[in-house]
């Protein structure tokens, strides 16, 4: 049975996105929310902000962030409410 799941990238956005990328092997529906600051620029973040490309994955931000769409509290709060599964990373 494949699940809506929505990842928050709070405290380690590398590892969130390489998590959310990874839950796309299953056929997951894969929602992923930087919630705490915006996204640096580093190596790593880079690369795996390029596997959420490759896995079809639209990052979203609670933030204002020049690379990241930004979404509201409304908008923030259906996406948790239709999700089958919240993972806080």
């Amino acid at each position: 049975m494949n699940k809506t799941i929505t990842v928050l990238a709070m405290k380690d956005h590398s590892e969130a996105m390489r998590v959310a990328s990874g839950l796309t092997i299953f056929g997951h529906k894969i929602e992923c929310i930087f919630t705490d600051r915006q996204i640096e620029e580093t190596p790593e973040n880079i690369e795996n902000a390029e596997l959420l490309e490759m896995c079809e994955i639209t990052p979203y931000s609670l933030l204002d962030d020049p690379n990241i769409e930004k979404i509201s509290n409304d908008q923030f709060t259906q996406i948790i409410l239709s999700s089958d599964e919240v993972i806080s990373i």
